[in-house]
């Protein structure tokens, strides 16, 4: 597998389900600087969790990169940067918070120590494990 991370985002925002609509979305507002790193380090092809917050709190589908990084067009600070996501498919259960913080292997995700980065690296052991856990 090429690179694979988890992108937060609100679905009253934007939820997957509106990424399934649109069929393609630039994938933009990230400010937090550990979050930006990781953005920048994403590419084409990468693998992406989509993680919905609020008080859904659950791992809801899979997307695509289909962009390497670029300059974010609507800021002014040349550090901010977008990648463009297309929907893969709907987990066919969503993983939720609480089922990913009981579970051991989880332990040092950064979706469990730092819950509040928007985009976080994902290791392949963790997506296989999230990937079983919606299928159960």
């Amino acid at each position: 597998m090429a690179n694979a991370w988890l992108f937060k985002e609100e679905p009253t925002h934007y939820s997957f389900d509106d990424l399934s609509k649109d069929g393609r979305a630039r994938w933009d507002g990230v400010r937090n600087n550990l979050a930006l790193k990781h953005l920048r380090q994403v590419r084409k092809g990468d693998g992406i969790l989509y993680y919905h917050t609020g008080s859904a709190k659950a791992i809801v589908g899979i997307a695509r990169a289909v962009s390497d990084p670029y300059p974010d067009p609507k800021a002014r600070d040349a550090r901010y940067v977008v990648v463009d996501v297309e929907p893969v498919k709907g987990l066919r259960r969503p993983v939720t918070l609480a089922e990913i913080k009981a579970h051991p292997k989880f332990k040092n995700f950064p979706l469990v120590r730092i819950p509040r980065l928007s985009v976080m690296p994902v290791t392949e052991e963790q997506w296989d494990l999230i990937e079983e856990m919606a299928r159960a």
